[in-house]
């Protein structure tokens, strides 16, 4: 499953920034959804929210944004564009 792959990435991210960050917790995150990255908004919350458990951005709100260029360099990527970190 490439959704999954792309999810689990984005969590390890999120997790090393948070450690680099020393923040217990994400309170916010920004997306970026490529084109052709095989996942719509409504799927990519679902999965993002049930792969969080546990993590450091449990519960965190998730803003997502659609890249409409095809040609885009990252056009099959998930981008993080922002993270809020707990003080």
């Amino acid at each position: 499953m490439h959704e999954l792959t792309l999810i689990n990435d984005l969590l390890n991210k999120i997790e090393a920034l948070a450690r680099a960050q020393q923040s217990p917790k994400i309170v916010s995150l920004t997306l970026q959804l490529g084109p052709l990255a095989h996942i719509s908004p409504e799927h990519l919350r679902h999965h993002f929210y049930q792969a969080a458990a546990g993590t450091v951005a449990e519960g965190a709100r998730l803003d997502i944004t659609l890249l409409g260029d095809i040609t885009h360099p990252q056009a099959q990527d998930i981008i993080l564009t922002t993270l809020e970190f707990e003080a």
